[in-house]
């Protein structure tokens, strides 16, 4: 061989190779060519640009299939620091799925995917003359979009005719149509909204194209009769008649104290040959809106064990009142809030079990000086509110790992934020996710350098924008986007993940 062939666009030398599809996990070299991995050797290679991992473990870039950051520069930008190459808006999913699409193209620094949204169907039913500002993503729409838009809430409270519900039918099989990898669907936060035959229909529809159903359960509750068990039999009964895949999204957030009976549930389900997954963030406490059904105290004091102190104001870091509650839920029902859920052993013992994986459930930040949502690129890590999920959730876990606290190996940790994940996908319709998630010849080069002694999470309840440090180096699709520790501006080589519709 020449030495002109033997030449790569990258080499990247001397670090421990982790490929959990293979199970390797040895010193080695890796080529890089033309966006993809062609060479995984003990052997010298020499490349155009070289990064000298010596001491640093080379796994793939990590995939986040709970994302709500996806397609902002500011939540790319974070989620790059956290190892993230592929960051995916499934819980939520988005509406019209080509126009989120279309956004995007060529001007997104990691891989993007959705799923197509029952919220955002339902949106579009019912209000007809909505103008989406952020091109279809519920979230953002919610927290930022402005009057003037048509947003409501109908969504959330609006009970469907079945003439409706035909309705919501069609928009999602066109969303599946247009190439989505799946349905969000997301009862938790419309529980007297969204009828059983909706939730039915979303997974005939998954079953019909061999896809997966994203679910935020119906309850979030460790209390009878509203237990966040029923909210995932609600759709695992269905799943078992129609088939497709199903994930429970954040599931310690919903079952809490009935998690061991929850992933009892799980392992029965996929000895049967079920196709499911529970995905969860590595923290007790969660994100949303200050209206979220679960957080009323009717709710939440009662089925979570909780009280108005343990929901914080983002924007303040201060716990609320009954008087603040009930003002925000009167004057401003789109405020975000943080709210404890499970205790941490909880979510540590499952974030342990073998049919559990990562999810960051990463939600928009806001600019703490004008309250504005964070979208642009240039925004200091130090100036915004929000979870630390968002920016922290995938140092997190190898830190908890590393501390024994999370008591698995190392390369069982990273299958969890790569390889399990893209399996599913792959396993339910996404064909594209058998090139991702892997370090092996001929896989996309999505590839995520992070010392394993130091890597960790910044970020926290005040200041939770603080990235991630000990990744200093990330690859998307062959193209170097982060370089020791800090995100090159104007770096795009992220690619649409699609299902194709033969």
């Amino acid at each position: 061989m020449s030495e002109k062939t033997n030449l790569y666009d990258l080499a990247i030398t001397g670090g421990r190779v982790i490929d959990p599809e293979s199970g390797l996990d040895a010193v080695r070299n890796v080529g890089v060519r033309g966006g993809t991995i062609v060479a995984v050797t003990e052997q010298a290679i020499q490349g155009n640009e070289t990064i000298d991992a010596t001491g640093h473990v080379v796994a793939p870039g990590f995939i986040d299939m709970h994302h709500h950051n996806t397609d902002v520069p500011f939540g790319q930008k974070l989620a790059l620091r956290d190892g993230v190459t592929t960051p995916m808006e499934l819980e939520a999913g988005v509406y019209p799925v080509d126009e989120w699409y279309a956004g995007l193209e060529g001007k997104s620094q990691t891989n993007y995917v959705t799923s197509v949204g029952s919220i955002g169907a339902r949106e579009h039913v019912f209000n007809p003359k909505l103008i989406t500002k952020y091109a279809g993503d519920w979230v953002y729409d919610l927290i930022g979009a402005p009057v003037e838009t048509g947003f409501t809430m109908k969504w959330s409270t609006q009970v469907p005719t079945p003439e409706e519900i035909e309705q919501i039918e069609v928009l999602l099989e066109k969303g599946l149509q247009q190439c989505s990898v799946g349905i969000g669907h997301c009862p938790g936060y419309m529980v007297d909204g969204c009828t059983q035959a909706e939730s039915l229909l979303c997974q005939k529809l998954a079953g019909k194209y061999g896809q997966a159903v994203y679910l935020h359960g119906r309850y979030s509750s460790q209390m009878p009769p509203a237990s966040g068990l029923l909210g995932f039999l609600e759709m695992m009964a269905p799943q078992e008649v129609y088939g497709g895949g199903l994930v429970i999204q954040h599931m310690t957030a919903q079952s809490l104290a009935d998690t061991p009976a929850a992933l009892e549930l799980i392992d029965n389900a996929r000895d049967k040959g079920i196709q499911i997954l529970a995905e969860i963030y590595p923290y007790n406490f969660g994100g949303s809106i200050v209206a979220a059904d679960y957080l009323h105290p009717d709710n939440y004091q009662k089925n979570m064990g909780r009280d108005y102190k343990d929901i914080i104001e983002t924007a303040t870091v201060t716990p609320l009142t009954k008087e603040r509650y009930e003002e925000l839920v009167k004057t401003a029902p789109s405020t975000s809030i943080m709210f404890y859920n499970a205790t941490e052993e909880t979510v540590y013992q499952a974030l342990a079990h073998p049919n559990t994986v990562l999810g960051s459930d990463a939600f928009p930040y806001t600019v703490r000086d004008s309250g504005a949502t964070a979208t642009d690129w240039d925004t200091p890590y130090d100036a915004v509110n929000g979870h630390p999920r968002g920016a922290g959730a995938h140092a997190r876990m190898l830190r908890l790992v590393r501390e024994k606290k999370i008591d698995i190996p190392l390369p069982l940790a990273v299958s969890k934020m790569t390889y399990m994940i893209a399996k599913f996908l792959e396993d339910n319709g996404v064909t594209q996710m058998s090139q991702k998630g892997r370090v092996r010849e001929g896989c996309d080069a999505d590839l995520t350098i992070f010392d394993p002694e130091t890597v960790i999470d910044n970020s926290t309840m005040k200041d939770g924008g603080l990235p991630s440090t000990g990744i200093p180096y990330v690859i998307v699709n062959g193209t170097v986007v982060v370089k020791d520790s800090e995100v090159l501006k104007g770096v795009y080589p992220g690619r649409a993940i699609r299902t194709s519709q033969e």
